[in-house]
């Protein structure tokens, strides 16, 4: 059992969770990810590592309340256990050598972009980051990517707080002047990293895109997270996450995406109203 030591609302439908867990904190490296189940019944969710501490023996995840399962983990208090915690899985992103970098994050994906940032921060690297959402009252982390940026870009798409616009401005900008960046890693929303990935390759900037979204099982054995890259199949938890974003189908992964939302929302309204009914 894996106990939460901390929980943490940073907007009205992202949570952010301590769990003691000491063997995952030990190995884990950013752009990797856990699987857990919120109760012995439950169904496995893979919830990316958004921060560990390996004194302490903890890793931070964030997770935005989509289904079923979300729903009951953010029901879960301080003190309280989930019965499975297991990782890290999949490939840490790559780091070394990195000696400019643009971090381009995109609502939750934030929570993964922050570890990578930080990462790049540690080690040397000269990090540009940028960040979006839809409006101010969904912002998260940015006192903590400032603190890990030495350029650092605040966007909302109706211009509630920050620069007004997407996160493709302030990066086609720094484009046009001629920046130079080793590599640009964006993590977001799959039609946000569509249109990064479609900017920098104008320029010829290499670009990594992690596939997160798509996760479902985090094994490979459900298929769920298939997706086409440079004209091959690969599965996003066990040949990524992170992939060339240039080569990247991303057409074909957003078709696939969508596959299982109208269940999730299904499962989050039935536990809602189950919490409901207990607290009757």
């Amino acid at each position: 059992m894996y106990q939460i030591v901390s929980k943490k609302e940073l907007n009205p439908t992202v949570t952010q969770m301590e769990i003691l867990a000491p063997f995952v904190a030990k190995k884990a490296l950013p752009g990797q990810f856990i699987i857990l189940r919120a109760d012995e019944e439950g169904e496995r969710i893979p919830l990316t590592v958004a921060g560990y501490d390996r004194e302490k023996g903890t890793v931070t995840v964030i997770f935005q309340i989509v289904g079923g399962t979300t729903e009951l983990l953010n029901h879960k208090k301080v003190g309280e256990y989930i019965p499975d915690f297991v990782g890290p899985l999949g490939r840490p992103t790559h780091t070394d050598g990195l000696k400019k970098v643009c971090v381009v994050g995109g609502g939750v994906g934030c929570a993964i972009a922050l570890p990578v940032a930080r990462a790049l921060h540690e080690q040397g690297t000269k990090v540009t980051s940028i960040i979006g959402f839809r409006n101010k009252d969904l912002v998260i982390l940015e006192e903590e990517f400032k603190a890990c940026s030495d350029e650092f870009y605040m966007m909302t798409d109706d211009g509630s707080y920050g620069e007004k616009g997407n996160v493709c401005v302030p990066l086609k900008e720094l484009l046009e002047k001629g920046e130079q960046f080793d590599e640009v890693i964006t993590i977001g929303p799959l039609i946000m990293m569509k249109f990064v990935c479609a900017a920098t390759k104008e320029y010829g900037v290499k670009t990594i895109a992690s596939m997160n979204p798509i996760m479902i099982d985090g094994t490979g054995m459900c298929g769920g997270c298939r997706l086409t890259v440079g004209g091959e199949m690969k599965f996003a938890c066990v040949d990524g996450p992170e992939f060339d974003g240039h080569l990247i189908d991303f057409d074909e992964a957003m078709s696939r995406s969508r596959t299982y939302a109208e269940f999730e929302a299904h499962e989050r309204e039935k536990t809602c109203n189950l919490f409901k009914k207990e607290v009757q």
